[in-house]
């Protein structure tokens, strides 16, 4: 079915049509067949399938048609910083011809210009929950206000830690029955439903795909391959393959900065992405890549999450995800509202038992790929480690005798001489 089909706002139809949303996604259409009737809804479905699009269209349409101006007022609350900044994004476009206030709020960053913001006004509200809550108990966000709400990625939410939050969120809102509630999730559990079931008005559940995880149109494939070799298969990986772009992601934050550099002197333009990065630079580099600055960008779980990147061609998990649903979450990241994309995977010594979880979350075995010789490229940044050592400057006042390693000279007995002929204790 074509949005312009539905009896929309003519504003905010124009702005569907400038976006470049015409045929509604299945989400898409099952959602706004209830909630544009003012239902609340409980959604499960897969990342990429067109969530967002569906509860900013219910929103800007409902947000328009309010009797009072107390209900107009929404909230979209979100796991994290960069998936709110993209949601606000999205919104904006919706927006164009509208004239709604929108506005996100985050950590990590100062409090003076979301204060100042929510002082003068805001009709939509995108949020993480830890910083939605300080607003609150400050007085500065009227939560009694909302008359739409939106929890989006429930599932990762949960995963996170901040189901306390989202509690006390929730309780200092108006009643279900005055508000209009929307949940989505990659994955509704038990808790996510029973969110549902006490905090929304009778909601209608709309559950796509609920046994298959991953979208057919990813083709998913996995190496198996010993750790110290790794680089070397992804740098052939991407010698051969040649994406225009992939987001490569590392379980822990130091492998993401050192995988990251070593591809950039492999001659692969890349950037890393971790939660230990200042919120200003990690936003500098979404928008970089996503604007095709760069082509490649390692990161972290809790970096990625939430990134929307349109076009994306290849997903490559160079380790193995812990939690099982964070493999979903990654490779979902590609074929994106109805595009085909390639995820990758190596499994290595450290977390190949990861794999077993894995496939029995998504209910198949992930086909195997046999690595040939052919397909290990040579690791440059090795060259150029060893040729920066040879250069660096010995910072000791006399060079170590070629004979003794040079942390032996902590070995050495009092008052002894550091030279060829030193004591030393063995």
């Amino acid at each position: 079915m074509l949005f312009n089909k539905l009896n929309l706002n003519p504003k905010l139809l124009r702005g569907i049509a400038e976006r470049g949303y015409t045929e509604m996604t299945d989400v898409q259409e099952q959602t706004l067949a209830k909630t544009l009737k003012g239902m609340d809804a409980a959604v499960q479905s897969q990342t990429g399938t067109g969530k967002t699009a569906a509860f900013l269209v219910t929103l800007f349409e409902n947000m328009l048609n309010g009797e009072t101006p107390e209900r107009r007022k929404a909230l979209i609350i979100v796991p994290t910083r960069e998936l709110a900044v993209q949601i606000e994004g999205e919104a904006r476009l919706l927006n164009r011809y509208i004239g709604f206030t929108i506005g996100c709020f985050y950590g990590g960053v100062g409090y003076d210009a979301q204060q100042m913001l929510l002082k003068k006004g805001v009709d939509i509200a995108i949020g993480t929950p830890g910083r939605l809550l300080d607003l609150s108990e400050k007085g500065h966000l009227k939560l009694k206000d909302v008359g739409c709400l939106v929890i989006d990625e429930a599932d990762r939410l949960l995963d996170m830690g901040f189901l306390p939050d989202i509690k006390k969120l929730l309780q200092k809102m108006a009643p279900p029955h005055v508000r209009q509630s929307m949940l989505f999730g990659a994955t509704l559990n038990r808790v996510s439903r029973k969110i549902a079931a006490d905090y929304l008005n009778r909601p209608v559940l709309i559950e796509l795909t609920p046994e298959q995880l991953t979208v057919d149109t990813i083709t998913q494939e996995i190496y198996h391959v010993k750790s110290h070799i790794k680089a070397n298969l992804l740098v052939g990986i991407l010698q051969k393959e040649k994406p225009r772009n992939a987001l490569i992601f590392v379980n822990m934050r130091h492998s993401a900065f050192k995988l990251a550099k070593k591809l950039d002197l492999n001659g692969f333009r890349c950037r890393h992405l971790s939660g230990d990065l200042p919120q200003v630079k990690r936003q500098r580099i979404i928008d970089d890549f996503m604007a095709g600055k760069f082509p490649f960008l390692v990161a972290t779980d809790v970096a990625a999450r939430g990134l929307h990147i349109d076009g994306l061609e290849m997903v490559i998990n160079y380790d193995l995800p812990q939690d099982s649903e964070n493999y979903v979450h990654r490779i979902g990241r590609t074929a994106r509202a109805g595009n085909s994309g390639k995820a990758v995977s190596f499994a290595c010594e450290k977390f190949s038992e990861n794999l077993y979880g894995i496939e029995n979350l998504i209910g198949m075995r992930i086909p195997e790929k046999t690595a040939g010789v052919e397909m290990f490229a040579t690791d440059r940044s090795l060259e150029f480690e060893l040729k920066h050592r040879a250069q660096r400057p010995w910072s000791g006042r006399s060079k170590p005798s070629p004979g003794l390693h040079r942390d032996s000279r902590h070995n050495a007995k009092p008052g002894a001489k550091w030279g060829p002929n030193a004591a030393v204790t063995v």
